[in-house]
């Protein structure tokens, strides 16, 4: 029997550190369930905001904001990677963070995740740490062409990051290499970008389906769900999702991304601490949506197994594609629409997106492209 004194109960107060489109969606969930929600972020009317009870606006280096977030909340939660695990620490005395900032840290920093993966005897590309441009040769003779230069901190859709095909392109490379340590990662062939979602709540975890993800200019295009794969490669990828939730005591939502090569084979590319943009179609497609299961997880409350319903498909609405999604609205009654509340479209900004639950994802994706919304 669930001991009720480890359960945060309706009325409680859950802050969120930062005010994107993953916190607007957190916070709906949170509110559905019967939460209060606060929510710091240095942008006024931000996505989260909208929907919050409260919003503290203010820097999320700022310490005394987040322990005014702190002291005002239950528990605490955050929406992306790049918050201070130094500022979070000092606040646990004020706020329970049942993420902790163990796994925060690990995925702030490219070659403590590596290191973490490879104790888990996770596959992971080969790579090579790159402190100063005299490493990058050596790096270059062992790994061959072509290869990924990626800045070890910071860097989301593909920004702080450089792919290196021939000799010509190490010069370009020297503007990463300035500004601090990198590491160089051996290109892996891939037939398939996926990823999978795990959510733990401290006793026990639970995985979403294996999805199929599409970037364009490194950013998402579009997920499929569930991932046209074979069955042997799920069950490889799940195993992966519980290994690593299980050896993070996991709390709340973790995204995994992976590539599949020709061969069947599995590498693990990147963890995201959170919900993740390949997870919005569980909103509409699964019994449990990525949000409801990260408000369960670090609400200590149980998490039943995820079945999904309906194979959907998910597209994001970037800045340049936002006027051409509105006409789509009176044409499309089946497809779902999510606007973020963002206050200026900027080119690849991602705006909002669409699922479209189907019973033929083919037939779908060519809905899609007949709309030549995202040529």
């Amino acid at each position: 029997m669930i001991n009720l004194s480890n359960l945060l109960m309706p009325g409680a107060t859950i802050g969120i550190v930062g005010g994107g489109q993953l916190g607007r969606m957190m916070a709906m969930s949170a509110k559905t369930m019967g939460f209060r929600v606060g929510v710091l972020d240095p942008t006024n009317d931000c996505p989260a905001a909208q929907v919050a009870d409260w919003h503290i606006v203010a820097d999320y280096e700022d310490t005394l904001a987040l322990g005014e977030l702190a002291k005002r909340s239950d528990v605490l939660t955050y929406e992306f990677e790049n918050v201070s695990v130094e500022a979070l620490n000092h606040l646990s005395a004020d706020a329970s963070i049942p993420q902790g900032t163990d796994l925060l840290a690990i995925t702030q920093d490219r070659l403590l995740e590596k290191a973490f993966l490879e104790e888990q005897n996770i596959v992971i590309a080969p790579y090579a740490t790159i402190i100063s441009p005299t490493d990058i040769q050596d790096a270059i003779d062992s790994l061959g062409y072509p290869c990924v230069l990626k800045q070890t901190r910071g860097g989301y859709d593909g920004k702080g990051q450089l792919v290196l095909k021939s000799r010509s392109d190490v010069s370009e490379a020297m503007t990463l290499l300035r500004q601090g340590t990198c590491e160089l990662e051996a290109w892996i062939p891939f037939e398939k970008e996926l990823s999978i979602l795990v959510a733990g709540n401290g006793r026990e975890f639970t995985t979403f389906p294996v999805v199929e993800n599409v970037h364009r200019k490194n950013i998402l295009y579009q997920t499929i769900a569930p991932a046209r794969i074979p069955d042997e490669v799920v069950a490889e990828a799940k195993r992966i999702a519980l290994v690593l939730a299980q050896a993070l005591d996991l709390r709340g939502v973790l995204a995994v991304e992976m590539f599949l090569t020709a061969s069947g084979s599995l590498y693990v590319n990147e963890l995201a601490p959170r919900p993740h943009n390949s997870g919005h179609y569980t909103i509409e497609a699964c019994t449990m949506s990525q949000f409801d299961a990260h408000i369960r997880g670090i609400c200590g409350w149980p998490l039943a197994p995820v079945r999904q319903t309906t194979p959907a498909v998910m597209v994001n609405i970037l800045g340049i594609e936002l006027q051409k999604s509105y006409l789509m609205i009176p044409e499309k009654p089946h497809w779902q629409f999510h606007y973020y509340g963002k206050d200026k479209a900027k080119i690849y900004r991602k705006m909002g997106h669409i699922t479209i639950p189907t019973q033929d994802l083919e037939q779908t994706l060519e809905e899609i492209k007949q709309t030549k919304i995202w040529e």
